[in-house]
């Protein structure tokens, strides 16, 4: 019986290795386009010479087996939440089991301020992928300056605006093209190899050392260009959920880096052959007949990256969201049977303005690169550090291991980010930036919506004395049932006793339902939620869901019709509280983070929409709250 499930497995993890080639290794496969060009640009000041070529290929070749072979596919994706992976994930995973009360706030905030880092690489991945495959038409032919930023920009607009046709339509040739371009790179590196074959011996890692013994300062450096190679190392983590441990492994191993490997040594290969290529060793490595089809294999495997990154912060805006970090924001589903296919406009349209300028204000894959590669070390870093927390907290690893570990990983991550950081000035301040704006507006959403909890808590009356008050007073009870939405699952919903102040009228069938956002992927349907009969036609009901689900009042109503609780659509009324949110409370909140969430606030999408409830079935009833 074993016999007969073995090729079936083997068959269904072939199909998600593919499929993992054209979602998770988009940005990765790319890197060739442009990062050894950037490791011997000549503000580096490193001469393409035989010692030089040889050097940095065996600290090419070693960041991708350290970085991506050994830290992330061997330990990090160890460190999984219900099978998902990512810094959210990894938060979720941590922090409601971190004994430690002082440095918990750190490691949330670290875990934010990761993600935040992760908005900065969606934002460069799309335009510096898409820009270093135009490029080759710069090499194919003499054309003006202003071409390629501007061939750039149509291209990432057409991406951007098809976004909402969702990748279902288009995923299955995802895994397809990115097969052909790994060939491709493959084939063009052996190619390059063969015209001189020593180039091999960059494997041999005392190539790396003694490019840094003979200077030092500059091979410190380039390690800021080097870091270009595994700049898709993050995507491994967190596309885990969608694909498992064990076809990303084999994606990896058997294709994506033998070809990442054979291309960049073919590329230094050519420049010991030929140092003027230099200029851009990748299309320099292209027969001249094929440079015009190699620009457009290489246009849609920058495409596949960047719709990679684009879904990743789709996804990640949904994660920040459903654990409290995030305004509601419209999120619309395009697969019916994938969950984590999702079209998020309002984030679209932020990321293709982006994307759009930085091409048209860096107008170079040389230019941009100087902005890359701080947000990735930074998310890398990060990462280590919650991974060895929750090796200790989680595991019980011994502390001997977790140091060992953590100074084996940190040692390297630290290295690529203190390179990064002498970039800050030429353009490495934009992901900074862009982080340090995404993690303000975080942090204030969160905490905005615990002042807000606390300040309706506050004026809660006891579920329990509004019952007895209610059986005292015997209002009048019309036929029909009435959902009462609540953030705070104990007290008494503000709208429903404003409801039966004006009123003076209750329906026969009151619900009282809170949504929970639970700190897990998804919620099983045994779960998903509570029932608890108040008696006199009272019922409290709380609905869960994972960070990678997307709340649906009217199915949990039809879930709780099967469970007894008879409550017809067409008779549900759904009533909701429009907060009118005032700064001049006593709340902890500085009066410039009460003026940002008041903003947020007021943009969010509406709660209708999210809660996915029929609009000519609710009402809406005001309270203000003082911040």
């Amino acid at each position: 019986m074993t016999g007969d499930h073995e090729p079936a497995r083997r068959h269904a993890s072939l199909a998600a290795a593919l499929a993992a080639l054209g979602v998770v290794y988009g940005d990765i496969g790319t890197s060739p386009l442009y990062a050894l060009k950037e490791c011997f640009a000549p503000e580096y000041g490193v001469a393409p010479t035989a010692t030089n070529v040889l050097g940095v290929l065996s600290l090419i070749f070693w960041s991708l087996n350290f970085v991506v072979s050994l830290k992330y596919l061997t330990f990090i994706m160890q460190a999984d939440n219900r099978g998902e992976g990512g810094i959210m994930a990894l938060l979720a995973l941590l922090h409601p089991r971190h004994r430690d009360r002082r440095t918990r706030p750190l490691l949330v905030g670290l875990a934010l301020f990761g993600a935040a880092l992760l908005y900065g690489d969606g934002v460069i991945t799309p335009a510096i992928s898409v820009l270093g495959a135009v490029e080759g038409i710069d090499i194919a032919s003499s054309i003006p300056g202003w071409v390629v930023p501007i061939l750039a920009s149509v291209i990432l607009v057409a991406l951007f605006v098809f976004q909402n046709r969702g990748t279902a339509r288009v995923g299955a040739v995802f895994g397809r093209v990115m097969v052909v371009w790994f060939l491709s790179i493959a084939l063009l590196g052996i190619g390059g190899i063969m015209r001189h074959p020593e180039v091999i011996a960059a494997i041999n890692p005392w190539h790396a050392i003694t490019f840094f013994l003979r200077d030092w300062p500059r091979g410190f450096l380039i390690l800021g260009a080097v870091v270009l190679v595994v700049t898709g190392g993050e995507a491994l983590y967190a596309d885990m959920g969608h694909f498992g441990r064990r076809p990303i492994r084999l994606g990896w191993f058997a294709v994506v880096l033998p070809a990442l490997v054979l291309n960049y040594f073919g590329q230094g290969a050519l420049l010991l052959v030929d140092a003027s290529a230099a200029r851009n060793p990748f299309y320099s490595l292209v027969p001249a007949w094929a440079l015009y089809p190699m620009v457009g294999i290489a246009t849609a495997a920058a495409v596949v990256a960047s719709q990679a990154l684009i879904s990743g912060a789709f996804s990640l805006t949904r994660q920040a969201l459903q654990l409290g970090y995030s305004p509601r924001v419209t999120i619309l589903h395009t697969s019916q049977t994938a969950i984590g296919q999702i079209y998020l406009p309002g984030v679209n349209r932020l990321l293709a303005v982006t994307c759009v300028l930085l091409v048209l204000v860096f107008q170079s894959t040389n230019n941009l690169a100087s902005a890359y590669g701080i947000a990735v070390t930074g998310t890398m870093t990060i990462t280590t550090v919650l991974f060895c927390t929750v090796a200790r907290d989680r595991w019980q690893w011994p502390r001997w291991r977790v140091a060992l570990v953590g100074v084996l990983f940190l040692s390297v991550d630290l290295a690529f980010l203190g390179a990064n950081m002498a970039k800050v000035a030429s353009g490495g301040w934009l992901p900074l930036l862009i982080a340090v704006v995404i993690y303000v507006l975080m942090t204030t959403w969160k905490r905005g919506r615990e002042s807000v909890a606390s300040a309706l808590r506050e004026s809660a009356l006891p579920l329990d004395l509004f019952l007895e008050d209610i059986r005292r007073r015997r209002p009048a009870r019309v036929p029909g049932t009435a959902v009462f939405m609540t953030s705070d699952p104990a007290g008494v919903p503000v709208v429903l006793l404003h409801h039966l102040k004006h009123n003076k009228v209750l329906h026969e069938t009151v619900v009282i339902m809170s949504i929970e956002g639970e700190e897990i992927p998804q919620v099983s349907r045994e779960e998903r939620l509570t029932l608890k009969t108040l008696g006199d036609g009272f019922h409290r009901v709380v609905g869960r869901y994972g960070f990678m689900e997307t709340p649906d009042v009217p199915a949990l109503l039809a879930s709780l019709q099967r469970g007894g609780l008879r409550a017809s659509p067409a008779e549900t009324s759904f009533y909701l509280g429009r907060e009118t949110l005032l700064p001049d409370g006593n709340s902890r909140m500085a009066r410039w983070r009460k003026l940002l969430f008041i903003v947020m606030a007021r943009n969010a999408q509406s709660a209708t929409a999210f809660f996915n409830l029929p609009p000519n079935r609710v009402l809406e009833l005001g309270a203000r709250i003082q911040l």
